[in-house]
């Protein structure tokens, strides 16, 4: 369903054009929603008469909590004292005799699901949909929200449209994302307090859609002219500013395909920046409520096209990581990730870039935000990646951070070949580097495809669009839960590939 708001909202020199004066609720505040919990603030806003003074109740079967606000610029806006988990509440404006009312308030944690396609495929389209479906009834402390797919040139203070309002499970669930919802249910799961998801995503869509201009330029993109969901800042206008205001806990992300082809050489900034942007600006907008460093996770590209040679998948899953491997490290901290590229799916009715196994995807970021977001300790979130590769003259020996569970291989490793020790050497080329042995944290790789004269000049693993099949990486966590990602590395003059 779609709730067609009154009007476009803009944001010029501080002032908002608002419809008609009538006392209202923003338009993501309506029955049903969840509200963060403390120990932040919530901030609730809306519309009225310029000047008139707003009285906000929040009403619970224990409590009564009474602020006021003034209508300024036509709007009004409070930050509620901290709230523990739990509800039902009444959320009340009122002015005079006039009211507007909220119902069935839940506090709980606010997690906003963004990206592209991969963010934005339904329940109904997921393996095992009827079943997922029909166990969302036991979830009624789930609540989703969706924004509309919508775009503008300038940023917007509220949404345009609502696709999806907030909803109890299983209302509308088919049509929402189904990451965002499995996520969300996972973490319910263990944290056994509400939970709300906003879904804000657009298929098709580059990063640099989503991001401000201000993010842009501190990686050197300028405004591209035309029209579309491609362009730069329209949907960071029309689908992430307008919730700047509302306090979140973090958010999960899907997003990278359109960027194979799109700027692929400058992921490893504008996705950083992107983060650091949004974490900045909800901040701001939430009056300090939303972290400054706000947990932010996101789900490495899956795969695209079986027996494809091409770079452009892998290059994005490095850049996704700033260039490092894994998350979180130093250019994105707080941050964690779902490697997806073990979970391929050739016979997706909705194309092979779509895979339907949305439950690993979902249950690996939630194990990220168990460790990362909620400081849980001994959970294991990220998977084996190398701690130091020896070169020797007849094989390299990988020394993992963990313990290991190995499949051999004679082509998921390979080595660049190059007689100036350099892999950027024109003469340079990579060939397969088989797995010779094992051990409880080590892999030993044949170099003998290497020519006698050339040097072993870099390393990579699960280079390709397209590394394995389903599930069936070489290398796992000992619990063969936790896929090891992709990596690349360069040799050292210590003969020690040590650049991880």
């Amino acid at each position: 369903m779609a709730i067609r708001l009154c009007g476009v909202f803009i944001l010029v020199a501080a002032s908002i054009h608002d419809c008609d004066g009538v006392l209202r609720f923003a338009s993501y505040y309506k029955d049903h929603m969840v509200l963060q919990k403390s120990p932040e603030r919530a901030v609730v806003w809306g519309y009225g008469s310029e000047g008139a003074q707003v009285k906000f109740t929040l009403s619970g079967q224990h409590q009564q909590k009474i602020s006021q606000a003034t209508v300024t610029n036509g709007t009004w806006r409070v930050s509620l004292d901290p709230v523990e988990a739990g509800g039902p509440y009444n959320v009340t404006a009122a002015v005079q005799n006039i009211t507007a009312v909220l119902t069935d308030v839940l506090f709980g944690d606010v997690w906003l699901c963004g990206g592209q396609s991969n963010m934005l495929l339904e329940l109904s389209k997921i393996f095992n949909a009827s079943k997922e479906l029909k166990n969302a009834a036991h979830y009624p402390h789930v609540r989703t929200f969706m924004a509309s797919l919508t775009q503008n040139k300038t940023e917007q203070t509220d949404l345009i449209d609502v696709q999806i309002p907030w909803s109890v499970p299983p209302l509308y669930l088919s049509g929402f994302s189904a990451v965002c919802w499995l996520f969300g249910r996972d973490l319910y799961d263990k944290l056994q307090y509400p939970i709300g998801l906003v879904e804000s995503c657009y298929g098709g869509t580059t990063i640099e859609a989503w991001s401000s201009p201000r993010a842009l330029q501190h990686c050197g993109l300028l405004q591209q002219p035309g029209d579309g969901p491609k362009v730069n800042s329209v949907l960071w206008n029309a689908m992430i500013h307008p919730l700047l205001n509302m306090t979140i806990k973090g958010a999960i992300w899907y997003q990278g395909e359109d960027n194979t082809i799109y700027h692929q050489e400058k992921y490893n900034c504008s996705f950083p920046a992107m983060i650091d942007d949004w974490r900045m600006a909800f901040h701001q907008g939430s009056g300090g409520q939303t972290a400054l460093d706000f947990p932010f996770g996101f789900v490495q590209l899956s795969t695209s096209k079986k027996n494809s040679t091409s770079d452009a998948f892998p290059n994005i899953r490095w850049h996704q990581t700033a260039d490092t491997g894994f998350v979180p490290n130093p250019r994105m901290q707080k941050t964690f990730m779902a490697v997806a590229m073990d979970l391929p799916d050739e016979k997706s009715p909705y194309g092979p870039i779509h895979p339907r196994d949305k439950q690993d995807v979902a249950f690996r970021l939630s194990l990220g935000a168990r460790a990362v977001a909620y400081g849980e300790q001994d959970v294991a979130f990220r998977g084996p990646f190398p701690s130091q590769i020896l070169s020797t003259p007849k094989y390299l020996e990988i020394t993992y951070d963990q313990k290991v569970s190995v499949t051999p291989s004679e082509n998921i490793f390979e080595i660049c070949c190059s007689e100036s020790e350099s892999p950027w050497d024109p003469k340079a080329h990579w060939v397969p580097a088989p797995i010779m042995e094992w051990g409880p944290t080590t892999v030993q790789l044949s170099t003998s495809l290497c020519s006698p004269t050339e040097q072993v000049a870099a390393l990579r693993y699960a280079w390709r669009d397209w590394p394995c099949d389903f599930k069936a990486c070489p290398i796992y966590s000992a619990s063969k839960i936790l896929p090891a990602p992709p990596f690349i590395a360069n040799r050292t003059p210590a003969k020690v590939i040590n650049e991880l």
